[in-house]
C-alpha cells in the first residue's frame, strides 16, 4: 500500500486548471522526485497535497485515508509537512525559537525531534540564539526543514529546496535530505537540479503542462535518452 497516492488530478488556481491528470505515488521510506520544465505543474501538484490548491477531480490518499481539498492545518495533523522554496522562516524568531514553532501541534515532549535536529544540523546548534533572518540561505533552508522534522512526520514535501543556493551548499542539502530519509522519512521533492535530485531518488516522475510525461526509478529516468536530452541537457 502506498503511502501517498495522488490520482489523476485536475485543479489549479481560481478557475484556472494547472493540472490536468497527474498521478503519482510515495511508498514508505521512498525519495521521490518531481521535474520538468518552468510551468509544468510541479510546484502545483505537491500543493495540491498539502491543500493550498483546489483539486476538481480526481483524489489524494494518504495511508489510504482520503485527504483531497483538506486545509493545510489537517494535512499537518495527518502527518504531513511542507516546506515550501521562499519565506519559509519567520526572520526575527531565533533557529531555536523557529523550531519550536515546528512542534505547535504538540502537546508533549518534543526534545527527542530537537536533539534530532541539531545532530543533523550541528551548524543550527551553534547558531540557536541567534535570529533565523541572520542566517545563509543554505543554513535557513535548514532551519525550513529542520522545523517540519520537529512533528515528527512520516511524509515531508520540499519544493526546491536547492534554489539560489551555491553549488557546494546544494551538494550539502541533498546530504541533508538523505540523512532525513535514512530516520524513515519519505520525501516527496520538486527540484530544478534534476540530474543531481534523480540520482538521489528511487522514483521519479517528469511532468510538462500539467500531465504525466514519464515516471520510472532514479537511475533509468537518469538513463532514458529522452529524459536526458529534454531535461538533462543530453
Amino acid at each position: 500500500m502506498a503511502l501517498l497516492n495522488v490520482e489523476q488530478i485536475r485543479g489549479g488556481y481560481g478557475d484556472v486548471d494547472i493540472l490536468h491528470g497527474v498521478s503519482m505515488t510515495v511508498d514508505a521510506g521512498e525519495i521521490v522526485v518531481i521535474i520538468g520544465p518552468n510551468g509544468a505543474g510541479k510546484s502545483t501538484a505537491m500543493k495540491a497535497v498539502f491543500g493550498l490548491v483546489t483539486v476538481r477531480e480526481g483524489r489524494i490518499r494518504y495511508k489510504d485515508a482520503p485527504i483531497t481539498n483538506l486545509r493545510p492545518d489537517q494535512v499537518v495533523r495527518a502527518g504531513v509537512c511542507y516546506v515550501p522554496q521562499e519565506h519559509n522562516v519567520f526572520p526575527s524568531l531565533t533557529v531555536e525559537e523557529n523550531l519550536e514553532m515546528g512542534a505547535f501541534i504538540r502537546n508533549d515532549d518534543y526534545s527527542k525531534e530537537m536533539r534530532t535536529v541539531y545532530e543533523l544540523f550541528p551548524a543550527l546548534y551553534e547558531k540557536r540564539k541567534q535570529p533565523a533572518g541572520a542566517l545563509s540561505g543554505g543554513q535557513r533552508q535548514m532551519v525550513a526543514m529542520g522545523r517540519a522534522m520537529m512533528l515528527d512526520p512520516a511524509l515531508i514535501l520540499l519544493d526546491e529546496p536547492t534554489a539560489g543556493l551555491a553549488p557546494g551548499i546544494v551538494d550539502q542539502m541533498f546530504e541533508n535530505i538523505k540523512k532525513i530519509n535514512s530516520l524513515g522519512v519519505s520525501i516527496l521533492m520538486v527540484e530544478q537540479n534534476a540530474q543531481q535530485a534523480l540520482a538521489l531518488a528511487h522514483r521519479g516522475y517528469v511532468l510538462t503542462t500539467g500531465r504525466n510525461r514519464h515516471s520510472d526509478t532514479g537511475p533509468n529516468l537518469l538513463a532514458d535518452r529522452d529524459v536526458r536530452e529534454m531535461f538533462l541537457g543530453g
